[in-house]
């Protein structure tokens, strides 16, 4: 038996217990984890993803206090309540440890970008972003494993399998190990790589739900100069393109400077990421370039879809494919002695040189070549035959399950939170939803 039952030790479900602690002692809290605990933890294989943490424990800890991007709570609850919820998480996340650097970019710069970026046919999207760094992220997910530590019953190693309902009503979750727990309300926060999970609990259930698009496209790595002008400012720029002729959404997202370029292994896939320290520096700077792949009935499985083309880069590479820029637009495959020849020198050691073309489809291909030539003309160099191209970077998100504003779902007790509720796209949202789930079932408490 227990009070409430949370799936997820991921960002958005740590939040969720994190808010039910200090709100309601004394409750009886289960936390189901499938990875390990945060000191058993290592950055290598399915390890980056799960555990203590979730895939948030070895991203860059990147911040982003805006209602604009890194989710859809904007269209749950009112934009000055979620920009009061971000910046109460903020001041959480720094309560811990060393608070980082705090990037905004206003007034003056703020315009002059944004008239760049309309000249270069791009939409500049203004934020302010505070990066920890992955090492000061892992010690503050330490401190608040410390803090929950004898008030959170938090099981590792062990999957949920379903989530049990009766009546419209939620009953409890069956485990892995053949073991149930009972409990009056469920927080579900799967993560993103639980997505395909979520959306299989979600059909069982009945509950209604709407396909997310898929994030397709690619890691870019160039020499930090050439973005310093924009990085030093804001740390990290955000540029929404709409392709000349696909008419397709694409986006710059997780910037990195002076950071590296890391494999994730999703399941039997093996994607690309990127991360940056805050106490070390590489001599580049990293970002994806994403293709939102919208679509509609009859088809009504992205995440399928882009585990589709990430298999097929994954085997024509062994892995991760890494290309030159100037291969990619002359038709060639980028060999072994032309990588060597590169100006740019590739963090990810383990990519295997190759043809993006041969995988990614023409569409996206397209895509993203149009947004790298309009990038050019804001920071001239990113469209230099010497970027490196790696893939493929592909991001899952759960289908969106109806909420309420609390994210509850139809099922009476029923939380859906974080990423895996398709909801949200980033670390900070996520931790937001979990503290907003929280809210509403002390209430109800």
């Amino acid at each position: 038996m227990a009070d409430v039952v949370i799936i997820g030790a991921g960002p958005a479900g740590i939040f969720a217990a994190l808010e039910l602690v200090r709100t309601n002692p004394g409750l009886k809290i289960v936390m189901i984890e499938q990875g390990r605990d945060i000191t058993a933890r290592t950055r290598s294989g399915k390890e980056m993803l799960i555990g203590w943490g979730g895939a948030g424990a070895y991203s860059d800890g990147k911040l982003t206090i805006s209602t604009d991007v890194g989710g859809q709570l904007s269209s749950l609850i009112a934009e000055e309540e979620l920009l009061r919820l971000l910046e109460h998480v903020d001041a959480i996340y720094t309560s811990y440890a060393p608070s980082g650097d705090l990037f905004s970019v206003a007034g003056d710069d703020a315009a002059s970008l944004s008239a760049q970026a309309r000249l270069a046919g791009l939409v500049y999207v203004p934020t302010r972003v505070r990066h920890i760094g992955t090492e000061n992220l892992a010690i503050i997910l330490g401190k608040v494993r410390q803090e929950l530590e004898g008030k959170v019953d938090i099981r590792f190693g062990v999957r949920a399998e379903e989530i049990l309902e009766e009546k419209g009503k939620v009953m409890g979750v069956r485990l892995s190990d053949k073991s149930m727990i009972d409990a009056a309300f469920v927080i579900a926060a799967p993560g993103r790589v639980g997505s395909s999970w979520m959306s299989s609990q979600a059909k069982r259930l009945g509950l209604e739900t709407h396909p997310n698009p898929v994030d397709l496209g690619v890691r870019v790595e160039l020499p930090a100069a050439v973005m310093e002008s924009l990085t030093s400012k804001a740390y990290e720029t955000k540029f929404i393109y709409y392709s000349r002729t696909f008419d397709d959404r694409v986006r710059t997202f997780c910037m990195n400077p002076y950071g590296e370029v890391v494999i994730e292994t999703l399941g039997d896939i093996v994607t690309v990421n990127g991360h940056s320290w805050a106490n070390k520096r590489t001599e580049n700077t990293n970002f994806a370039l994403l293709v939102s792949a919208d679509f509609t009935e009859p088809f009504d499985d992205p995440i399928g879809y882009g585990e589709s083309v990430a298999k097929l880069a994954n085997m024509l590479g062994k892995g991760v494919i890494v290309q030159r820029l100037g291969d990619l637009l002359s038709g060639r495959r980028t060999t072994p002695d032309r990588l060597q020849r590169c100006a740019t020198r590739p963090t990810l050691r383990q990519a295997t040189p190759g043809d993006l073309s041969y995988c990614l489809p023409y569409r996206i291909l397209t895509d993203l070549v149009e947004m790298l030539s309009g990038l050019d003309r804001i920071a001239p160099g990113v469209n230099s035959a010497h970027t490196l191209l790696y893939g493929i970077e592909v991001k899952f998100y759960s289908n969106r399950i109806r909420l309420d504003r609390d994210l509850c779902s139809q099922i009476d007790g029923l939380s859906v939170i974080g990423d895996g509720a398709g909801i949200t796209r980033g670390l900070i949202q996520a931790s937001c939803s979990g503290i907003i789930a929280a809210k509403s079932i002390a209430g109800r408490l």
